[in-house]
C-alpha cells in the first residue's frame, strides 16, 4: 500500500515490526493528526506471522514487507522514504505530539529522544536514567532512543550496516564522525519494559553490558546474535 502525495513531507517516520500485533496500533495512533501536517508514515514488516500488517491498516502511508532483520527494514523503509528528515520508530515504543513537535522545530543533523521505560519497577526508572546519561557521555544512540537524522547524511553514512545486532551503535558511530555528537532530546519516549520483565532486569542489565563489551573488542555480530538468542528464556 502507497499513499499518493501533493507535496513532499517533512518528516518520514520508518517504523519496522515483525510480529507487533498486540500494539502497533497504539503505536501508530498518536501519528495520525500529522499525517495530513507533512508528515509520512512507512511501516516495514519482517515477516511477521500475525495480524501486524492487518492492524497497521490504515494508520500508514507506505506498508513494506521487507527480510526480517531491523537493519535491513530500516534501511528498506528509508530508501523510499521521501522527506529529508527521518526518524526511526520502533514498533513497541510510545510517542506523543510533543515529539513531532520538537522533530518540526529540530536544526541539529541527527540526535535521539530521552527515553522511559512502561513498566513500574523503581529499578526500570533507574535504567532509564542511566540509558540517558549513558548516550549523553557517550554520543551514542540505541535504537530504543528513536534516531532521526537528516536524509542526506543518513546517505552519506551509507545507512545502517546489515548486521544482527549492534547496528545502532555501528551506525551511530558513523554519524558522529560524519556530523559530531548528536542531541538529545526531551520529552522522554515511551520504550516497552517487556525485554527487562520477561529476562529479568539485573540479568538484561548484565547481558546487554557483556554484549557491548564484546562487541567492542571486534566480536562477530552474528555469533554475539546467536549466544544471545540462545539464552533467551
Amino acid at each position: 500500500m502507497e499513499m499518493t502525495y501533493s507535496s513532499p513531507p517533512w518528516l518520514s517516520v520508518i517504523v519496522p515490526a515483525r510480529n507487533e500485533a498486540s500494539g502497533i496500533a497504539q503505536t501508530l495512533a498518536p501519528l495520525a493528526s500529522w499525517r495530513n501536517r507533512g508528515v509520512e508514515v512507512i511501516l516495514v514488516d519482517g515477516g511477521s506471522t500475525d495480524a501486524t500488517r492487518a492492524r497497521a491498516g490504515v494508520g500508514v502511508d507506505q506498508l513494506l514487507e521487507s527480510a526480517p532483520g531491523r537493519a535491513h527494514q530500516m534501511n528498506r523503509g528509508a530508501a523510499q522514504a521521501r522527506a529529508p528528515l527521518l526518524w526511526f520508530l520502533h514498533a513497541d515504543t510510545r510517542v506523543d505530539g510533543r515529539h513531532l513537535q520538537v522533530l518540526k522545530e529540530e536544526n541539529r543533523p541527527w540526535g535521539h529522544f530521552r527515553v522511559r521505560l512502561s513498566g513500574r519497577h523503581p529499578l526500570f526508572r533507574v535504567i532509564a536514567a542511566l540509558m540517558n546519561l549513558r548516550s549523553r557521555v557517550t554520543g551514542v544512540s540505541t535504537g530504543d532512543q528513536s534516531l532521526f537524522v537528516r536524509t542526506d547524511l543518513f546517505r552519506v553514512a551509507g545507512g545502517f550496516p546489515e548486521q544482527p545486532l549492534m547496528e545502532d551503535v555501528a551506525f551511530t558511530a558513523r554519524l558522529r564522525r560524519q556530523a559530531g555528537r548528536p542531541a538529545q532530546r526531551g520529552p522522554a519516549l515511551t520504550t516497552d519494559s517487556r525485554r527487562w520483565e520477561n529476562r529479568g532486569a539485573w540479568r538484561t542489565i548484565r547481558e546487554m553490558w557483556w554484549l557491548r563489551w564484546r562487541y567492542w573488542r571486534g566480536e562477530d555480530p552474528a555469533v554475539l546474535r546467536q549466544r544471545y538468542e540462545r539464552d533467551t528464556p
